[in-house]
């Protein structure tokens, strides 16, 4: 036989920590307890290091599934998800699940559905099969899920929905809040004639429009019936919705802000406000949400919007998991609700003529 060097070497074994403990000069157990957190008060700064040392010279790292036996845990955690790995934003959520559960030396093993139940429900059996040590289901848009089965057999958490029976913790969006924010960027550029235009009748529609009413209540800011206007979430309805409200009025009378359902739309009212002639932000200003990638600071001008708090939602939901599978207690079927921050670029200005 070889030594641990030679195997390394030419592929013939992997180094294992009695190979540490030989190059390091120290005992067996002197090197578990540095690679299973025992070290300090029992080992030296100068032992530590010197033992570290040996393990990157040798390539050596700690057998997962056999830590994973001793503690009864895979270090694995499931991710199950409708649509997010087809959408080109939501993707944020998983990596920011992925790096937070990368920090804690957990692996995230993800799903995706399509959005069909029953492939949601043989996920979640596989996940429980392979021993997972708790699931997070997301999905790429917020509403109300139904859970797949299984999922109260183990650590869960939602994120960017919210579990039908109430019966889950879930991390998402402050919608209403973002839309209260849209309004005040407005707002406090001098703008009181505002229009909404976009949307349809989900969660997210509804809240960004009440979040939107009340900052303009709060101003005595009322907006006019017509100038609220449910067009869906494309660009096509920003458009359709933009010359609703825009054409044949004039320019006294029309609107000098709008707050749009998402970027979509915004480029919609975009697009509409040049055939009519209506200059961004000279004229009108316009505010989008989401920050979709690859689009909204692409578009002319650059549009100022409200950004989707994909990122912290997936760390925040993760670091709930984790946090739960180390104290062995699931967390509250709470709803944890997290800012939309601002993305200023150009597509707001001062009311004309201030």
């Amino acid at each position: 036989m070889g030594t641990a060097e030679e195997k390394r070497a030419t592929g013939t074994g992997r180094p294992t920590s009695r190979d540490v403990a030989r190059l390091a000069g120290v005992s067996h157990t002197a090197v578990s307890f540095v690679f299973n957190g025992r070290a300090e008060g029992n080992l030296s700064p100068a032992t530590q290091e010197r033992i570290r040392q040996a393990a990157a010279q040798l390539g050596y790292r700690p057998d997962p599934v056999a830590r994973g036996l001793r503690r009864r845990r895979t270090a694995v955690i499931g991710l199950v998800t409708d649509e997010i790995a087809s959408s080109p934003f939501a993707g944020r959520l998983l990596r920011g699940a992925m790096e937070t559960a990368w920090g804690s030396d957990h692996l995230v093993v993800t799903v995706d559905s399509g959005g069909d139940p029953a492939k949601e429900d043989a996920a979640v059996a596989e996940l429980l099969d392979r021993r997972v040590d708790g699931i997070i289901y997301a999905a790429m848009s917020l509403r109300r899920v139904r859970v797949p089965e299984g999922l109260h057999r183990t650590h869960s958490v939602l994120a960017n929905c919210l579990p039908e029976d109430d019966s889950l913790p879930a991390v998402i969006p402050a919608e209403r809040a973002g839309g209260r924010t849209a309004a005040r960027l407005l707002l406090d550029q001098g703008h009181h004639r505002i229009a909404h235009i976009g949307g349809h009748d989900d969660i997210a529609s509804v809240e960004r429009l009440r979040g939107f009413r009340d900052a303009l209540r709060a101003e005595g800011v009322t907006v006019p019936k017509e100038w609220v206007v449910r067009t869906g979430g494309e660009i096509s309805g920003g458009y359709e919705g933009a010359l609703r409200v825009f054409a044949d009025t004039p320019a006294d009378r029309r609107p000098t802000g709008v707050f749009c359902y998402n970027d979509r739309v915004a480029a919609g009212v975009l697009h509409a406000s040049a055939r009519l002639g209506i200059t961004v932000p000279d004229d009108l200003s316009v505010v989008g949400y989401d920050d979709q990638e690859h689009m909204a600071e692409f578009l002319a001008p650059p549009l100022t919007t409200i950004a989707l708090p994909h990122r912290a939602m997936g760390e925040t939901a993760a670091r709930l998991l984790l946090d739960a599978i180390d104290t062995g207690r699931t967390p509250p079927a709470t709803t944890r609700r997290l800012a939309c921050e601002v993305v200023n670029r150009a597509s707001v200005g001062p009311v004309p003529g201030r």
